[in-house]
C-alpha cells in the first residue's frame, strides 16, 4: 500500500480521536531553541488534518500544510475559515511544490517515519531559508514493557496489518541525530490518558496497521482489542502511558 494511501477510510476518526500536540511545550522549546519568531513561514509536511499546522497558527506564524491523502486534506481545509494565515496543498513529502528557500522552518507531525527519507531531506534543503531548522514531532502511546503494553504491541502484531513495515520505518526516529549538522535539540514528555471503551476504539482504529471493516481480519481483531480492554481496564477506564518527541535541528548539507 502507497504510504499516501494509509489514512485513506480513517481521515475522520484520526482527526477525532488521536491525541493533540502540547501546543504550550513545543513552543517554549522552539522559541528557546531556534529563536522561532511569529513572522516565520512554516512548511507543515505531511500535515494530515492539520493538528500540527495549528500549533504554529496559535503562535502567528502562517503556514503552508502540505498533505497527499484526500480524504485528510480535505479535513485540514475546514481550517481555513478559522485560521487565515494557512494555506493547504496537495503534494508530498519529497516534492512538496515549495519555492527554493521560501520557509523558515519545516514541520513534521507524526509523519516523518512515512517519508522516504533520503528523497525528503533532499527537498528539505531546497525549500529551507539558509540557517532554516528542521522540526520533528512525534506523539502516541509509550510502548514500554509493562504488561499492558506488551499486550496491546502483541495485538497490533500478530493481528494488524503490515505491521513489520510501521515498526522499520517507525524506527528511524531513534537515529533522528544523523540528520542534523549542528544544534540538535531533543526532549520527550511522558504523560498518561484515561481511555473509555469508545475513545480507546477510536484511537486504535486510527492506526494504519488496524484493519478496517471489511477486512478479513477485521472481526477477529475487534473481538481481540475488546477482550484487552475488559483485561486491562478498571471501571471502564484504561489508563494508557503516551510519549512525546519532539526534535529540531539544522540540517547537514548532504
Amino acid at each position: 500500500m502507497p504510504n499516501t494511501d494509509r489514512f485513506t477510510g480513517r481521515a475522520e476518526t484520526y482527526d477525532r480521536f488521536r491525541l493533540r500536540y502540547p501546543s504550550d511545550t513545543i513552543l517554549a522549546l522552539l522559541r528557546t531553541w531556534t529563536g522561532l519568531q511569529p513572522d516565520w513561514l512554516i512548511g507543515d509536511i505531511g500535515a494530515g488534518t492539520g493538528m500540527f499546522s495549528e500549533v504554529f497558527l496559535a503562535n502567528g506564524n502562517p503556514v503552508i500544510a502540505i498533505e497527499p491523502n484526500d480524504e485528510m486534506r480535505s479535513l485540514c481545509k475546514q481550517l481555513l475559515p478559522t485560521w487565515p494565515l494557512l494555506e493547504v496543498h496537495s503534494a508530498i513529502a519529497e516534492a512538496t511544490g515549495l519555492l527554493d528557500a521560501s520557509v523558515d522552518m519545516v514541520a513534521a507531525g507524526r509523519a516523518f517515519h512515512w517519508f522516504d527519507i533520503p528523497r525528503a531531506l533532499t527537498e528539505f534543503r531546497r525549500v529551507l531559508k539558509p540557517d532554516g531548522w528542521l522540526v520533528l514531532v512525534s506523539l502516541g502511546r509509550d510502548k514500554g514493557e509493562d504488561p499492558q503494553s506488551r499486550d496491546f504491541e502483541h495485538l497490533l502484531t500478530h493481528h494488524g496489518i503490515d505491521d513489520h513495515y510501521a515498526r522499520a520505518s517507525f524506527r528511524v526516529h531513534e537515529n533522528l541525530h544523523e540528520f542534523f549538522a549542528a544544534d540538535h535539540h531533543h526532549f520527550e514528555i511522558d504523560g498518561q490518558q484515561q481511555l473509555n471503551w469508545e475513545t480507546f476504539l477510536g484511537q486504535t482504529m486510527s492506526l494504519s496497521i488496524v484493519p478496517q471493516p471489511g477486512h478479513p481480519r477485521s472481526e477477529d481483531f475487534h473481538r481481540l482489542l475488546r477482550d484487552y480492554f475488559n483485561t486491562h481496564a478498571s471501571n471502564g477506564i484504561l489508563t494508557a502511558p503516551t510519549k512525546c518527541w519532539i526534535d529540531a535541528g539544522r540540517l547537514s548539507t548532504q
